[in-house]
């Protein structure tokens, strides 16, 4: 199981009807992270007219939240989670911060400066690929360690090291790639690796373009 989200924050200011909107993105894992981040951004501007936001705080799209924050219904939160959910993103917060310029825009004015503001906003935004991983612990005595650091290279991300009465090794790999990774392994060595399971999560990784 996999899903796309965002790698950080990120933040874009556009001007509409002399309005300003600035927007504010960032992945957010569950809804205390999503209304944390929210938090943060109205407290950094105190004085702006509106707050409007939208997040979806899962990784399957079962958490949805919005606020239109005083705007005309319908013109700002639901439009900002059609543009989370339209990018495929999930665990995602989208804030856009309005500073009212004295030009009134109308219900669909505001639908399309929120809609485009978290759009140009996502586009602009790092993006990765949250996918399940496998932790493992390996153990091997010492005339084996060469052989075992050769296959591990480039094949998993490596955790941490323990050398003691033996050598251990705590990895991490995608939990499609985990089977075949012990059986090559337990092969190369021929047996003479201990391969313990460890934990199961999510991790980041680069979005292939």
């Amino acid at each position: 199981m996999s899903y796309k989200s965002l790698s950080g924050t990120h933040l874009r200011e556009k001007v509409i009807e002399k309005s300003r909107f600035l927007t504010y993105t960032a992945h957010t894992a569950g809804e205390e992270a999503a209304r944390a981040f929210l938090a943060s951004v109205r407290a950094g501007h105190p004085l702006a007219t509106h707050v409007c936001f939208a997040f979806i705080a899962d990784s399957i799209g079962n958490l949805q939240r919005f606020s239109d924050d005083g705007e005309p219904q319908g013109t700002a939160g639901m439009p900002i989670l059609n543009v989370i959910k339209a990018q495929g993103l999930f665990e995602t917060t989208v804030a856009v911060v309005r500073y009212f310029g004295g030009i009134k825009l109308g219900a669909g004015g505001l639908t399309r400066a929120y809609s485009s503001s978290a759009a140009e906003a996502l586009a602009e935004s790092e993006k990765c690929v949250y996918d399940m991983c496998s932790e493992i612990l390996l153990r091997a005595e010492y005339p084996e360690v060469n052989a075992l650091m050769r296959f591990l290279e480039g094949r998993c991300a490596v955790l941490g090291r323990e050398f003691a009465a033996d050598a251990a090794f705590t990895v991490r790999v995608r939990e499609g790639d985990a089977a075949s990774f012990c059986a090559e392994l337990a092969d190369l060595l021929n047996g003479k690796v201990q391969i313990f399971e460890q934990n199961k999560y999510f991790s980041a990784f680069p979005l292939e373009k």
